[in-house]
């Protein structure tokens, strides 16, 4: 019997609603996976108000200005904003740039270079890649540890109220940062 692309697809179609117990099983025991390994991973993320820390945030026109992350907070009085923590030496930080780069065009983010360097070195790496982010530079890992995280990516969205909420370890999709925000904007 030759196997034509109709064919093909009217076995596996069979194999689905013969065996669609099990599938659906597999598919509950993978997301339950994904879920206990997120927890794992953001484990040390503090629950509360998000820790207030002085910091020195690159412009995307390449100025520097001192501020804490209250302050920063203050220009988006009652929206969720999102922290992407990223390093320029990342490869998966690396894979997520575009979409943190269309994420910030339509919400608030602040991204935290951690352990990339001085600020020159930063400022050089977002020009060179051409991120035209807001930048908190994380020099030494102090503000990345005390928001509990011990990877690069990682993202977490503070609500209008100033609480940590929806921390993520790992690669996050653009529609995963999406749906993280846009659930803290509903609750």
């Amino acid at each position: 019997m030759l196997n034509t692309p109709n064919t093909l697809i009217t076995r596996f179609a069979a194999h689905l609603r013969n065996n669609w117990k099990s599938h659906l099983v597999q598919l509950a025991l993978l997301v339950a996976i994904v879920v206990a390994v997120q927890a794992w991973q953001t484990r040390h993320v503090p629950a509360g108000p998000a820790p207030d820390l002085a910091i020195s945030v690159l412009q995307p026109d390449g100025t520097t200005r001192s501020t804490t992350l209250a302050q920063w907070r203050q220009a988006h009085p009652g929206q969720p904003v999102a922290l992407h923590f990223w390093a320029e030496w990342c490869p998966i930080c690396r894979a997520e740039e575009n979409s943190v780069t269309r994420l910030a065009q339509d919400w608030p983010v602040l991204t935290v270079a951690m352990q990339s360097g001085p600020a020159d070195k930063v400022r050089q790496v977002q020009q060179q890649r051409q991120l035209p982010w807001q930048t908190a530079v994380d020099a030494r890992g102090e503000l990345t540890r005390a928001f509990g995280f011990q990877s690069v990516p990682s993202f977490v969205v503070i609500d209008g109220q100033g609480q940590l909420r929806s921390a993520s370890a790992g690669y996050t999709t653009e529609l995963g940062m999406r749906l993280r925000l846009w659930w803290v904007r509903l609750f």
